[in-house]
């Protein structure tokens, strides 16, 4: 072993620590050890970069982008909505989930998919009575294991494609994964269908549809004294008084005997209005305390009187990529900004009683948002939430379903026909849903994930040092060595396990950037063809059931679903064991040595 490879694996190694650790994102790690690696001298200077530019990165991007359009024109959301039809079995439900969703993520980005099926699979638990961690661990599994069918369905297959090509024999096409990703598919969906579920924790159960939001319990009513301060001052002026303003909400508004529900903030105070106020107890006292009003005698615990005519309310889940994530109410000053009121938060089947104002929402939070229907429908989409499958609000476009499909299947046609390569097709496929209309212009960087775009770009450098540097052939060589008098069957399964562990720990697309040289060097050594063997790296870096932090789904799933990081193991590892039963027998049939 020599310096350059002794440094390279040195920074390879703190690499994955520090992906592992998880204290920093990956992107970042990411790039650290590509600038290691750069300033050691083991990539020259004017190739740093050089990854960006590779056509891995520009297909995902492209992905990326026709996933939004996709989800834009509500492609997705139109047959997700209809999974309330299925039954009230979980067996049947969990069934219909996966199968929906993996085959969304054969041909989508499958964050994008999971991220529409979510708000269904949340509804459909609260309608039948059972906590949402029965569904939402299936449903991230299904959407990691559709990803494997197509060449698009996930970065590690567009990634062993190219290093495919670079052996001399052409890429992988669009449809080359999809007898052994249909295989596993199918295998996997049969077992979380059959045993899977079963094993999910159940962490408490969970509320009724009608009990999920006690907001009558916060509910007041007060007046406005005929010499009260704010007498022909706008209602803003009421509710906003600065740092430290009590948390309330004001829903709605009655002056001689009619009633006004969601009062714009510029509305003018008379004395005798009374004003529905949502509020807990302390907030409410210091609210009556600080203005002067008077508590009225009454309460309406009726939520129902807050729907009428186009003033309605909705529950709406937040999904990944909101502009709510990370932020509370009070900094977003959603009723000045978005003419809409913010009434109550849920978290795992429980409304949260903490000031409104002061919760920084997660993914899967659900809100319970008043406001007029136009308007409403304008905010959810700009803040990145849906509404729930039971309510009558639409966010989606309808007539542009035809539309984005029907360029999502021109651009996926000219990859499977060979017609021009995937980077080239699917980003004119790109161009053309921006210029339909379909992904709006402010959308189109939006769209792109750019920490997974990061981490490619970042990669692929490190993993050409490590051929360059002679690193996997070293890596290569030991594991030849170690199983000199094994079977070409037997080290293709210790491939395939290793990578499964790996892509567990790391990102899936970094773990077949790293692994695929060394299937191609093992390959090459044992005397048979490199396909088996890079199928078992793609296969392997897909499989990523054991821990949230292996695939971006696993991680959208854990806060909603209540799970803690050994809850993964309790499906994953049968799952995974299930992986390696089924996949190697089948690769070696599809593609043998």
């Amino acid at each position: 072993m020599n310096d350059q490879q002794i440094t390279l694996f040195g920074i390879l190694a703190a690499t994955l620590v520090f992906f592992v650790w998880n204290r920093w994102r990956y992107d970042l790690v990411a790039m650290g050890g590509l600038l290691a690696a750069a300033l050691a001298g083991l990539i020259p200077f004017g190739k740093v970069f050089s990854g960006f530019g590779h056509p891995a990165v520009v297909t995902v991007a492209a992905i990326l982008i026709l996933s939004r359009g996709l989800l834009n024109a509500g492609v997705v959301d139109s047959l997700g909505r209809r999974l309330a039809r299925v039954g009230t079995q979980p067996m049947v439900q969990v069934a219909a989930l996966i199968l929906l969703t993996a085959f969304f993520s054969s041909f989508m980005n499958n964050v994008g998919a999971l991220a529409l099926l979510m708000p269904v699979a949340i509804w459909l638990s609260r309608e039948n009575g059972y906590s949402p961690s029965v569904l939402l661990m299936p449903l991230a599994f299904g959407s990691v294991l559709g990803g494997m069918n197509t060449l698009i369905g996930t970065p590690p297959n567009i990634i062993i494609a190219g290093f495919r090509e670079q052996t001399g024999l052409q890429p992988f096409g669009m449809f080359d994964f999809a007898p052994v990703g249909l295989g596993l598919t199918l295998s996997g969906v049969l077992f979380i269908a059959l045993i899977g579920w079963r094993l999910t924790p159940k962490r408490k159960d969970h509320k009724t549809p009608g009990d999920l939001f006690r907001i009558h319990e916060y509910l007041s009513e007060v007046v406005v004294p005929k010499d009260s301060n704010f007498i022909g001052r706008a209602l803003h002026d009421l509710v906003s008084q600065g740092e430290g303003a009590p948390d309330v909400t004001v829903v709605g508004l009655v002056r001689d005997k009619r009633r006004r529900l969601a009062p714009p903030p510029y509305a003018v105070l008379r004395g005798g209005d009374v004003l529905m106020i949502r509020a807990d107890p302390e907030s409410m006292k210091d609210f009556v305390d600080t203005t002067g009003l008077r508590l009225a005698d009454t309460r309406d615990p009726d939520q129902k009187k807050l729907e009428a005519g186009e003033v309605v309310v909705v529950e709406a889940v937040i999904v990944p990529g909101s502009v709510l994530l990370g932020k509370n109410a009070a900094g977003l000053n959603l009723r000045e900004q978005y003419r809409i009121n913010l009434l109550a938060v849920a978290r795992q089947g429980e409304q949260l009683e903490e000031r409104l104002g002061r919760i920084p929402f997660v993914v899967a939070d659900i809100l319970l948002l008043q406001g007029e229907r136009e308007a409403l429908e304008k905010a959810l989409s700009t803040l990145g939430c849906l509404p729930l499958a039971e309510r009558g609000l639409h966010i989606r476009k309808p007539r542009k379903i035809l539309l984005s499909s029907g360029i999502f299947v021109a651009g996926s046609a000219l990859v499977a026909l060979d017609l021009l390569p995937a980077q080239i097709a699917l980003s004119l496929a790109a161009v053309v849903m921006v210029l339909s209309g379909v992904v709006p212009r402010n959308e189109i960087y939006q769209s792109i994930d750019w920490a997974v775009i990061v981490l490619l770009a970042a990669m692929i450098p490190l993993g050409e040092a490590l051929e360059t540097s002679g690193g996997t052939r070293l890596i290569a060589g030991y594991l030849l060595q170690w199983g000199g008098s094994a079977h070409p069957v037997a080290t293709l399964a210790v491939l395939l396990a290793c990578t499964m562990l790996l892509t567990n720990l790391l990102n899936n697309a970094a773990t077949a950037i790293l692994t695929a040289p060394i299937a191609i060097n093992l390959a090459h050594g044992l005397g048979v063809s490199v396909d088996p063997f890079l199928m078992a790296v793609a296969v392997g870096s897909c499989c990523a059931f054991l821990t949230p932090i292996g695939h971006q789904c696993n991680a959208m799933v854990m806060e909603p679903g209540g799970y803690h990081f050994g809850d993964y193991l309790r499906m994953g590892l049968p799952l995974s064991l299930l992986m390696v039963a089924v996949s190697v027998p089948l690769i070696l049939w599809v593609w043998p040595f």
